[in-house]
Protein backbone atom coordinates (compact mmCIF):
# COMPACT_ATOMS: atom_id res chain seq x y z
CA UNK A 1 0.00 0.00 0.00
CA UNK A 2 1.40 3.37 -0.78
CA UNK A 3 1.85 6.36 1.39
CA UNK A 4 -0.66 8.18 -0.69
CA UNK A 5 -3.73 5.68 -0.01
CA UNK A 6 -2.55 5.28 3.62
CA UNK A 7 -3.03 9.28 4.08
CA UNK A 8 -6.49 9.01 2.58
CA UNK A 9 -7.83 5.93 4.35
CA UNK A 10 -6.82 8.56 7.34
CA UNK A 11 -8.60 11.47 6.21
CA UNK A 12 -11.56 9.07 5.71
CA UNK A 13 -10.94 7.53 9.23
CA UNK A 14 -10.92 11.59 10.30
CA UNK A 15 -14.28 12.12 9.17
CA UNK A 16 -15.90 8.96 10.29
CA UNK A 17 -14.88 9.40 13.63
CA UNK A 18 -16.09 13.34 13.46
CA UNK A 19 -19.19 12.48 11.91
CA UNK A 20 -19.76 8.99 14.37
CA UNK A 21 -18.93 11.50 17.62
CA UNK A 22 -21.57 14.65 16.18
CA UNK A 23 -24.26 11.61 15.79
CA UNK A 24 -23.76 9.80 18.83
CA UNK A 25 -21.61 11.62 21.12
CA UNK A 26 -19.04 9.17 21.63
CA UNK A 27 -15.71 8.37 20.93
CA UNK A 28 -14.67 5.91 18.00
CA UNK A 29 -11.26 5.27 20.06
CA UNK A 30 -9.05 5.66 16.94
CA UNK A 31 -7.56 8.90 18.39
CA UNK A 32 -4.51 6.84 18.87
CA UNK A 33 -3.16 5.49 15.49
CA UNK A 34 -4.45 8.57 13.88
CA UNK A 35 -1.44 10.36 16.22
CA UNK A 36 1.00 7.95 15.33
CA UNK A 37 0.01 8.37 11.66
CA UNK A 38 0.44 12.25 12.14
CA UNK A 39 3.55 12.10 14.29
CA UNK A 40 5.65 9.92 12.21
CA UNK A 41 4.24 12.40 9.61
CA UNK A 42 4.87 15.54 10.77
CA UNK A 43 7.76 14.66 12.59
CA UNK A 44 9.80 12.23 10.13
CA UNK A 45 9.21 9.53 12.35
CA UNK A 46 10.16 6.06 11.57
CA UNK A 47 7.05 3.56 12.93
CA UNK A 48 8.25 0.36 14.94
CA UNK A 49 5.33 -2.05 15.02
CA UNK A 50 7.13 -4.18 16.87
CA UNK A 51 7.60 -2.32 20.11
CA UNK A 52 8.17 -3.00 24.02
CA UNK A 53 7.30 0.25 25.15
CA UNK A 54 7.71 2.99 22.28
CA UNK A 55 6.00 3.72 19.13
CA UNK A 56 8.62 5.13 16.53
CA UNK A 57 12.15 6.14 15.70
CA UNK A 58 13.51 9.93 15.33
CA UNK A 59 16.06 10.60 12.90
CA UNK A 60 18.53 10.08 15.89
CA UNK A 61 17.47 6.46 17.02
CA UNK A 62 16.05 7.65 19.80
CA UNK A 63 12.90 5.51 20.62
CA UNK A 64 9.31 7.71 21.29
CA UNK A 65 6.70 6.53 22.50
CA UNK A 66 3.63 8.42 20.79
CA UNK A 67 0.61 9.79 22.64
CA UNK A 68 -2.63 11.41 20.83
CA UNK A 69 -5.77 13.60 22.96
CA UNK A 70 -8.74 14.97 20.60
CA UNK A 71 -10.07 17.93 22.51
CA UNK A 72 -13.57 18.13 22.01
CA UNK A 73 -13.96 21.07 24.62
CA UNK A 74 -11.35 23.32 25.43
CA UNK A 75 -13.18 24.59 28.28
CA UNK A 76 -12.85 20.90 29.95
CA UNK A 77 -9.89 20.87 32.50
CA UNK A 78 -8.49 18.16 33.55
CA UNK A 79 -8.50 15.92 30.29
CA UNK A 80 -5.54 13.22 30.76
CA UNK A 81 -3.35 11.78 28.17
CA UNK A 82 -2.76 7.88 27.83
CA UNK A 83 -0.89 6.36 30.06
CA UNK A 84 2.90 6.38 30.03
CA UNK A 85 5.36 3.10 29.93
CA UNK A 86 7.00 4.67 32.37
CA UNK A 87 8.36 0.91 33.11
CA UNK A 88 9.82 0.40 29.59
CA UNK A 89 12.79 1.34 27.71
CA UNK A 90 11.98 4.68 25.50
CA UNK A 91 13.87 8.27 25.12
CA UNK A 92 10.84 10.31 24.73
CA UNK A 93 7.05 11.11 24.61
CA UNK A 94 5.41 12.97 22.22
CA UNK A 95 1.98 13.82 22.60
CA UNK A 96 -0.67 14.95 19.39
CA UNK A 97 -2.90 17.04 20.32
CA UNK A 98 -6.09 16.99 18.25
CA UNK A 99 -9.28 19.25 17.42
CA UNK A 100 -12.97 17.50 17.29
CA UNK A 101 -12.55 16.71 13.54
CA UNK A 102 -9.66 14.70 15.03
CA UNK A 103 -6.70 17.35 12.87
CA UNK A 104 -3.53 17.58 14.47
CA UNK A 105 -3.36 20.93 16.10
CA UNK A 106 -0.24 20.98 18.64
CA UNK A 107 3.11 18.04 18.94
CA UNK A 108 4.54 18.21 22.10
CA UNK A 109 7.34 16.37 23.18
CA UNK A 110 9.46 15.73 26.50
CA UNK A 111 12.63 14.02 26.86
CA UNK A 112 12.79 10.41 29.33
CA UNK A 113 14.29 12.44 32.41
CA UNK A 114 11.83 15.16 32.49
CA UNK A 115 8.80 12.79 32.43
CA UNK A 116 10.34 10.95 34.97
CA UNK A 117 10.90 13.59 37.45
CA UNK A 118 7.35 14.80 36.44
CA UNK A 119 6.49 11.96 38.19
CA UNK A 120 8.47 12.03 41.28
CA UNK A 121 6.65 13.68 43.11
CA UNK A 122 3.06 12.50 42.59
CA UNK A 123 1.02 9.68 43.72
CA UNK A 124 0.24 9.33 40.04
CA UNK A 125 3.29 7.34 39.04
CA UNK A 126 3.17 4.01 39.26
CA UNK A 127 -0.02 4.26 36.85
CA UNK A 128 1.98 6.68 34.59
CA UNK A 129 -1.07 8.85 34.58
CA UNK A 130 -0.54 12.60 33.44
CA UNK A 131 -3.19 15.22 32.39
CA UNK A 132 -2.91 17.33 29.29
CA UNK A 133 -1.93 20.73 30.72
CA UNK A 134 1.40 19.05 32.73
CA UNK A 135 2.50 17.68 30.23
CA UNK A 136 2.25 20.21 27.92
CA UNK A 137 3.74 22.47 31.15
CA UNK A 138 7.04 20.22 31.29
CA UNK A 139 7.57 19.60 27.20
CA UNK A 140 8.59 21.47 24.44
CA UNK A 141 6.35 22.11 21.48
CA UNK A 142 7.31 20.82 18.11
CA UNK A 143 4.90 21.08 15.67
CA UNK A 144 1.94 23.45 15.33
CA UNK A 145 -0.57 24.15 12.86
CA UNK A 146 -0.10 27.83 12.63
Amino acid sequence: MTLYAVDKLMSEARRIAAEYRRTTGKSLGISAEIARHDACRLLQLEPEDNSGGFDAYDKDGKRIQIKGRTIFDESKSGQRIGQLKLDQDWDAVVLVLMDSDFQPTEIYRAEHDVVIDAFEDTKRSKRGAMSVARFRNIAELVWSQD
